[in-house]
């Protein structure tokens, strides 16, 4: 059987790079416009409005793709056997992909309503189960070899939460949900590629290729935030991007079922702070929702490396725990 084309993971990653980064000045012009903007303020390094144009971008950079991807398998416009592949692939997965971008549309838009009018938190948590339930009901959904539909969605909900809102905590520092998000894409995207799964692949490439093009405008000085809107964003197609590919097969020995356990390997930098931020702020009786500077970004920061070299070397982190994986 002839090997899938490869060359159509790169036109996805770089056109999401493209789209991305070109659409980054037209955002910023409109937030600034629209006030959607951050002020400075409280355990803010800035000392001007930074508009919110990120989480915008970054989704119209995916969506672009995604649309003329689908145009062009559908107009036969690249390699036949690519056509033949995504064809089957948008064919068994079309109701996943269309819950996907569904929950991405609705995560931008709960992260924005959050920057505008900083949501309650049971408001905001329950939005985001919502949203978590309907991609589970289109099947994108866990199940840990445990036989249960009404388990596979809870852990489902469970993940979708946990990562999108550790995401949403990551983005305390230029660059750092970005970067963090671009090394769990590679990884998540290039495990797809390499097990044949070649629709998930390129949505992982895209994820990749957005983030990459949003990069330059945030680290290491930004002219644009990520904001709620874009680190919610991230988070959520980080979730769906680490439940869609298949780590295990029945043809591999029982004992390879562990490899299940990948995406929290890939994922481990932003899950390992959360959890220890969330421990911290327990302890001494403060709702783990309420911010503060014990990251281990701003642990790092307050060492010789400065913020961004605090930025760089959890990437590096991200980066040498994730290759384990391979």
């Amino acid at each position: 059987m002839p090997s899938f084309p490869t060359n159509a993971y790169l036109l996805a990653g770089l056109g999401a790079l493209l789209a991305t980064a070109f659409s980054v000045p037209l955002w910023r012009h409109l937030c600034q416009r629209w006030g959607w903007v951050d002020d400075p303020g409280h355990r803010k390094i800035h000392s001007s409005p930074i508009p919110l144009a990120g989480g915008w971008a970054l989704f119209t950079g995916l969506f672009t793709v995604l649309l003329a991807g689908m145009v062009a398998v559908a107009a036969h416009w690249i390699d036949p056997i690519a056509v033949e592949r995504l064809a089957y692939g948008l064919g068994r997965r079309a109701p996943q992909l269309a819950a996907i971008l569904f929950g991405a549309a609705a995560m931008l838009g709960i992260g924005a309503w959050d920057d505008h009018s900083e949501l309650r938190p049971a408001l905001k948590f329950t939005l985001q189960a919502l949203v978590a339930l309907a991609v589970a009901a289109a099947g994108v959904r866990i199940t840990l070899f445990i036989p249960s539909t009404l388990f596979s969605y809870f852990i489902t909900v469970l993940w979708i939460l946990t990562v999108t809102n550790a995401l949403n905590l990551s983005d305390n520092m230029n660059g750092l949900c970005a970067g963090l998000g671009a090394v769990a894409a590679f990884y998540l995207a290039l495990f797809a590629a390499r097990h044949g799964q070649y629709l998930v692949a390129i949505l992982g490439f895209t994820i990749l290729g957005a983030l990459l093009g949003y990069l330059p405008f945030n680290f290491p000085r930004a002219s644009v935030f990520l904001g709620d809107a874009g680190s919610h964003l991230v988070g959520f197609l980080l979730a769906v991007l680490a439940i869609l590919p298949h780590f295990y097969s029945t043809r591999y020995d029982a004992t390879e079922r562990l490899a299940v356990l990948n995406p929290l390997i890939v994922l481990a930098v932003p899950l390992l702070d959360v959890a220890q931020v969330a421990l911290y702020r327990t302890a001494r009786g403060i709702p783990f929702w309420i911010g503060d500077t014990n990251h281990l970004s701003h642990r790092l920061s307050r060492t010789p490396l400065g913020k961004p070299g605090a930025v760089v070397v959890l990437w590096l982190l991200a980066a040498a725990i994730g290759a384990l994986t391979l």
